[in-house]
């Protein structure tokens, strides 16, 4: 189980903020495939944009491993930072 975060526009695609997910993902990028699945292309569109904090740490790399994380922020880019 993971909690998956969605903020600015990537909480209106998703329409949630927050989200408790059963998830066989050991990756961010196999996670962001679900939540694309899940979703659909409105949040697809913004994920493909995004960075994640994983834990304390911010990544783009699909390749992140999540194991062991109770959750994971999808950041999409934010004006003026």
């Amino acid at each position: 189980m993971i909690t998956v975060g969605y903020y600015a526009a990537a909480e209106d695609a998703a329409g949630t903020a927050r989200e408790r997910l059963h998830t066989h993902a050991t990756t961010v990028g196999e996670l962001a495939r679900e939540v694309c699945e899940r979703h659909g292309e409105p949040l697809a569109s913004i994920v493909t944009v995004s960075s994640f904090l994983v834990g304390d740490e911010t990544t783009r790399d699909p390749k992140t491993s999540i194991d062991g994380v109770s959750a994971v922020d999808v950041l999409p880019p934010f004006a003026g930072g």
